[in-house]
């Protein structure tokens, strides 16, 4: 795996242990409420020791949460991880020194437990000591690990408590500009995956706050819960940007979007908007226009670090256990520093965005969703175990797939070759984008769906079912099969299917297969599978009455075809003189062979484009095809 490829797992792993950080938050607010009129005076404190309680443990949960997730969920590995926090605790807690591990720690043990999972998991020891070896070796030596550098911390520690106040003082000295820095280049680690890698730094490691019982707590995030009043500075300015200003973005879109296609944008962005409001999720929205306009994107991040530069010019400091949507906003308020202060900024430079957005996508014509036909970010909840085989085919089939994984927003694979994904088909599936890390490190961008996905192609690839999947057999509009203006299609009397609206006068095999029939006039062919199924593909409707005028072929009967591979040549313009619609139905005539069917979103399709549609078939009690 190359670097790139380390890192954007890395920032994935590193999003794990955050996943319990909203119980604790939820835990200390609930702690606030007034418990003794109900009779339970005790209720506080028991509260507020669960909330501390998950910060207290936060670096065995990033020790296993790192090794889990650089490992593939291998538990071999987050045991040992967790087993090497436990004497690395043990030995610094019995030294002299007040010594306390940290997220730093816990993080570095995780990732070095997986490095020594993947060097050591099928380690062969000699027979005699074989029960040691394996995956069993893993924990030893990562126990002998945790031992080296718990002594190794106990010699050195009287500088570590001092270097870590240090750098949290050397970082505050940046005063706004700093705070700036972080939010700019935060937004732009966005893009890559990697934005957890800097953000992690700041919230967990910087700056150090001495609790009345002596111990220390490191990290922005954890010392404002731990009430810290100059924490929240990293956190604070990110409450604007993602409650207002990416919602306003959205806003833009919708308004700017063309008059057929508002409805569906609106929903979409709606949607979109509200996510980024509540929780935090701006990838839908941040994707919806990086890749058409970066130089916007980058406006964007400045905006986001100017932003983080007045709410820390203003003394604002607010925090948050997930991300800064309105719900943490609602729930941590309550140890805030002027964090009312944030509702008329985010105002303010909502309506900035709002205005700039729409501004620049009219200026510069951007093609954001909605201004034309094909538009990412489909609204497909629902669809999402129909989508799934058309998703996995994109990706080139789960041949091509190494290692699959999801955060909140997007799957990130590692796959044997990128060349083989159709990004294009991906967009038609709802991706809002695709980004390519090197190496075979690729991210596909699905929002909030993105874990559902992954649940479902495991569950896809699992089943191993016989499922054949059909390319586009050309460039044009892809249209349901009732929608063709003639009966017998329409009524699926033929056979079901789908049907295209042609651009280009190419028509090209979506399957592979064989060529069984070609019909004289040359307006249809007829292709067999490997797995029997057989497929019609019909150019255009009452087309036989043109004898064969405008068509040529370029395949015989008898021919093995692959998807892809150009079949017949049509003029366009005569074919739409001579026939009754251009409306090409591509339909499986013996369809009583399949079992369910999933088809792609009705949209803008290129020739020989993946994952239009996908057929499971039907179990064959005995027996093959006979041909």
């Amino acid at each position: 795996m190359n670097v790139m490829g380390q890192l954007q797992q890395l920032g994935r792993s590193l999003m794990l242990p955050m996943i319990v950080l909203p119980a604790a938050a939820i835990f200390l607010s609930l702690s606030g409420l007034p418990w003794e009129s109900f009779g339970m005076p005790g209720m506080p404190g028991h509260l507020q020791t669960a909330g501390y309680a998950l910060f207290a443990f936060l670096p065995y949960l990033f020790a296993f949460g790192v090794a889990m997730g650089m490992t593939g969920n291998a538990i071999s590995a987050g045991l040992a991880a967790l087993a090497g926090m436990f004497i690395y605790t043990s030995i610094i807690g019995a030294s002299r020194y007040e010594l306390e591990p940290t997220v730093l720690t816990g993080a570095m043990i995780g990732y070095v437990t997986s490095l020594f999972n993947e060097r050591y998991k099928s380690i062969k020891l000699p027979e005699y000591i074989q029960f040691f070896g394996g995956p069993r070796f893993v924990p030893l030596i990562v126990s002998f690990f945790a031992a080296f550098w718990g002594i190794l911390m106990v010699e050195i520690a009287p500088n570590i408590r001092d270097l870590m106040v240090e750098l949290g003082n050397i970082v505050s000295s940046g005063g706004g500009f700093g705070v700036f820095l972080f939010g700019f280049v935060l937004r732009i680690l966005v893009v890559f995956g990697l934005h957890h890698l800097v953000s992690h730094v700041f919230w967990f490691q910087v700056g150090g706050y001495e609790l009345s019982d002596g111990s220390m707590v490191f990290g922005d995030l954890p010392r404002f819960f731990a009430g810290d009043p100059t924490a929240g500075a990293f956190m604070a300015g990110l409450y604007p940007t993602m409650m207002f200003a990416l919602p306003a973005i959205a806003f833009a879109i919708i308004h700017e979007a063309r008059e057929d296609l508002k409805p569906k944008i609106r929903v979409t962005f709606m949607s979109a908007a509200l996510a980024s409001f509540l929780t935090g999720v701006t990838e839908p929205i941040e994707f919806a226009f990086l890749f058409v306009a970066p130089y916007l994107f980058v406006v964007h991040a400045l905006l986001s670090g100017v932003i983080m530069w007045i709410t820390y010019e203003l003394g604002i400091r607010h925090g948050f256990s997930f991300s800064a949507g309105a719900i943490d906003y609602l729930i941590n308020e309550h140890l805030a520093t002027r964090g009312w202060l944030l509702l008329p900024i985010g105002i303010v430079f909502g309506m900035i965005y709002y205005f700039l957005f729409r501004w620049a996508i009219r200026r510069f014509r951007i093609p954001t969703p909605g201004r034309e036909e094909g538009s990412q970010l489909d609204e497909w909840a629902g669809d999402i175990p129909y989508r799934a085989p058309l998703i996995l085919q994109a990706i080139g089939g789960k041949e091509n797939i190494q290692q699959m994984e999801a955060c909140i927003t997007r799957l990130r694979l590692k796959v044997a070759s990128d060349k083989l994904i159709d990004t294009n088909a991906l967009k038609n599936l709802g991706a809002a984008g695709v980004i390519r890390l090197g190496g075979g490190n690729v991210q596909i961008v699905f929002g909030t769906y993105s874990e559902l996905i992954r649940e479902e192609m495991d569950k896809a690839i699992r089943r191993d079912l016989s499922r054949v999947l059909f390319s586009s057999p050309m460039q044009g509009r892809m249209i349901p099969l009732s929608e063709v203006p003639d009966p017998i299609f329409a009524g699926k009397l033929v056979g079901d299917g789908v049907a295209f609206l042609p651009d280009k006068g190419e028509l090209v095999s979506p399957v592979n297969g064989k060529v069984v029939h070609l019909y004289p006039t040359l307006h249809a062919i007829g292709i067999r599978t490997p797995e029997g199924l057989d497929v019609l593909l019909h150019i255009g409707i009452d087309t036989s009455q043109m004898k064969g005028a405008g068509f040529t072929a370029v395949v015989e009967e008898g021919d093995q075809v692959k998807p892809g591979q150009l079949l017949i040549r049509f003029d366009l313009q005569r074919v739409r003189a001579g026939s009754k619609s251009l409306a090409t139905p591509m339909v499986i005539t013996n369809s009583d062979r399949v079992s369910s069917w999933s088809f792609a979103p009705f949209k803008s399709v290129k020739r020989g484009q993946a994952s239009v549609m996908s057929v499971v078939l039907k179990e064959r009690s005995s027996g093959g095809d006979t041909e």
